[in-house]
């Protein structure tokens, strides 16, 4: 066991027999992470707050719980929260000036789910803006550092919470994904980070950005931690209209490292033209790893509307985000320019401030998107080759148990890099948006490392069949050595 100043070292599952053998105290733990924090939060900047005297007080009563027979998996272990989650009494930003002294009066769903657990929160962790972006140098605050290489980006949107997980600086964290916020940034800082199926998770507080594509998903070290963190947060909940009424099985009682009878699929598609080399030969070779598992794999998959999926993508996120963000007019809650001739100018200038640049260029698109005259020609379009990307996958899982492909086209860039170029930074997300656009659950495992930084292997899975996406990433997982790779900050 790590000694008293590197409990943060542990996984979850590790921690938890620690604490119920009442070896260390959530306080202990909890203290760890803190000081971890303290150590590595100026290079990494994961946190837009955080939140150590609260961490404290829930770690005390945690150990409370645990005194007392508490046996539940997630009790007194710190975890980190996209500032995009609401949290009742502790401010959410979204990493944006409209929001950056909101504090909400409730909490998101999930947090209700964890704080029943005995959740210790350490912090909130920053973002893209209003989760727009694949990089996390959208933030109106700072950006956030890989903790691999300090020169190079996180992944976005939720850079923050990947690289608090990367660094130690948390056990595990909760993000969003509406085109793959979870998934690249997972596989940039080598972590494992899944998105459920669309409506497996309550999106009640998850500050909108594109409600037919968002859901909410954790990052942590280890698959096994993953399948306990989703037995938490899934489930139906009466307050999220598109939450499935399904049961929620136990999500590691599927691990196992025997494939046997799986079949597995990969899309030629997904190896697109300018991917790294060195990740297309990553990602081939964990394909080959899975056949000597047990594994079926046929290399000779298609699924043709694939590259259309960018451009439907960035049609229908802008619209929807057109329509979520109308809310921040100055008027209700958030920032407010007060100088103004009139309500209209009032809410123009509060726009054009509270916004940042990438937040406004999506409002701009969503909102020529869906005007008059052009609905038809961009919106409804998209919607259909949605349809189709659909039934592309439909008709693969007809066949295959899983999919498999890259999560991102390369390895983290340099910061500042593609900041320039918004079509280029777009072009990070190619590999995971198709996955949001059927509504599908796919995971991001750690595949090897392409340069010294780390390659994601992204899995696929059947609507509401976390389950197989879990079993086969376990095997992979157990069958290689990714998952004891961390970055050294010292």
């Amino acid at each position: 066991m790590p000694g008293p100043n590197d409990l943060w070292r542990l996984s979850i599952h590790e921690a938890r027999q620690t604490l119920a053998k009442r070896e260390i105290s959530s306080v202990e733990l909890t203290q760890s992470v803190i000081q971890r924090i303290g150590e590595v939060e100026n290079r990494v900047k994961s946190y837009v707050t955080v939140t150590a005297d609260l961490a404290l007080a829930q770690a005390s009563k945690a150990d409370g719980r645990i005194a007392a027979g508490d046996g539940l998996p997630l009790t007194g272990i710190p975890v980190a929260i996209k500032d995009v989650l609401s949290t009742n009494g502790v401010r959410t930003t979204c990493s944006s000036r409209m929001l950056e002294n909101f504090v909400p009066i409730y909490d998101a769903t999930v947090i209700e789910k964890l704080k029943r657990q005995g959740m210790v929160m350490v912090g909130k962790t920053n973002m893209d803006e209003f989760a727009m972006g694949s990089s996390t140098e959208n933030s109106a605050f700072f950006a956030t550092h890989n903790p691999w290489d300090l020169e190079r980006v996180p992944g976005g949107s939720s850079g923050g919470s990947a690289a608090a997980v990367a660094a130690g600086e948390a056990l595990y964290s909760l993000g969003s994904d509406t085109g793959g916020s979870i998934r690249q940034p997972a596989s940039l800082c080598g972590v494992v980070g899944i998105k459920p199926t669309y409506g497996r998770v309550s999106r009640y507080g998850l500050v909108a950005f594109a409600s037919s594509l968002d859901q909410i998903g954790p990052f942590t070290t280890n698959v096994r931690d993953c399948a306990l963190v989703l037995n938490t947060i899934c489930g139906h909940d009466p307050l999220d209209s598109t939450s499935a009424p399904l049961p929620v099985p136990d999500f590691t009682a599927a691990l196992a490292p025997d494939l046997r009878g799986v079949k597995i699929g990969v899309p030629k598609e997904y190896f697109v033209e300018g991917i790294q080399p060195e990740v297309a030969d990553l990602v081939r070779a964990a394909a080959n790893q899975l056949e000597r598992l047990g594994a079926e794999v046929d290399w000779d998959v298609s699924l043709p509307h694939t590259q259309y999926g960018l451009a439907a993508y960035y049609i229908i996120a802008p619209s929807e985000a057109s329509a979520n963000l109308a809310r921040y007019d100055g008027v209700k809650y958030g920032f407010s320019v007060q100088e103004a001739t009139d309500v209209w100018d009032a809410m123009m200038r509060t726009r054009q401030h509270g916004f940042g640049e990438e937040v406004k260029r999506r409002i701009m698109l969503g909102t020529y998107a869906l005007s008059a005259g052009y609905y038809d020609a961009y919106y409804l379009k998209a919607q259909k080759v949605r349809t189709l990307i659909k039934k592309d996958f439909d008709t693969a899982f007809e066949k295959y148990h899983v999919l498999v492909a890259p999560t991102s086209p390369s390895v983290a860039f340099k910061i500042g890099e593609k900041v320039a170029n918004p079509l280029e930074m777009y072009l990070s997300d190619v590999c995971t948006i198709p996955i949001n656009i059927a509504g599908l659950p796919g995971i991001s495992i750690p595949a090897g490392l392409a340069g010294g930084l780390p390659v994601g292997l992204q899995i696929i899975g059947k609507p509401f069949d976390e389950e197989t996406v879990l079993k086969v990433a376990y095997a992979y997982e157990q069958a290689t050595e990714w998952q004891e790779k961390r970055p050294d900050l010292g």
